[in-house]
């Protein structure tokens, strides 16, 4: 049985992100929405099925119902298209060069890339690190950086900010804000801190089964209006 049409919004936007009827294993099905420059934070119990949400929304798994961008469903793009513009940040980053550059774009200019990185507390020679110096931490702010590069339409972010001590998590979730505006981004960050999703979520989703429920969070109105 589909969702209520109340969890989809009215507007039709540039990055205008949304599912009808979307159903993985046993969870599901799933209609609800994140607009352009939406933060939408996702909730639910250990194996609910949160991350692979995600990975269904990045179209790495199979899955039945529809997934739209921009009034296209994802099939109409092509994969590797796709998953740059729907561009998912696991818990734990994967990394499979011997340095940081060679995971991000060659195409990309320096200056473009340590606007990324500064606010980070990275210089750009980080780039040339060796992967197997970095922290836990600097992997999980080096990936939402990986990402960021190729300026998706829609983030999807696991737990992105967990490892991170208080201060640098903070910094993590300004940086992503700020892309979320100036790109006009649509963000899904599941997380089971409910004091940062109270921090960055404009909507949130509590996940079960078969079914959810979408809940405006009041801090972040009054904060934008």
């Amino acid at each position: 049985m589909k969702e209520p049409h109340s969890t989809l919004s009215s507007h039709r936007h540039p990055s205008y992100f949304y599912v009808e009827g979307l159903k993985y294993g046993a969870n599901g099905p799933y209609s609800f929405d994140c607009v352009a420059n939406e933060c939408l934070g996702i909730r639910g119990v250990t194996g609910v099925g949160k991350t692979l949400l995600l990975r269904v929304l990045a179209d790495l798994d199979r899955h039945e119902g529809k997934i739209f961008l921009n009034g296209k469903e994802c099939s109409a793009y092509p994969a590797p298209y796709w998953r740059r513009q729907v561009a998912l940040v696991p818990a734990e980053s994967h990394w499979w060069y011997a340095t940081v550059g060679s995971h991000i774009s060659a195409g990309e200019k320096e200056v473009e890339i340590g606007g990324l990185l500064e606010p980070l507390g990275f210089d750009v020679d980080v780039l040339d690190w060796d992967v197997k110096r970095l922290s836990s931490g600097e992997k999980q702010r080096l990936a939402v950086v990986r990402a960021l590069v190729h300026t998706p339409a829609v983030l999807l972010l696991d737990e992105t900010g967990s490892g991170l001590d208080h201060q640098s998590c903070l910094l993590l979730e300004e940086l992503i804000n700020s892309y979320q505006c100036e790109h006009q981004a649509a963000v899904l960050w599941v997380s089971h801190d409910d004091e940062q999703l109270e921090r960055v979520a404009e909507r949130t989703m509590s996940l079960e089964r078969s079914r959810l429920k979408i809940t405006p969070n009041p801090s972040q109105i009054e904060r934008k209006s």
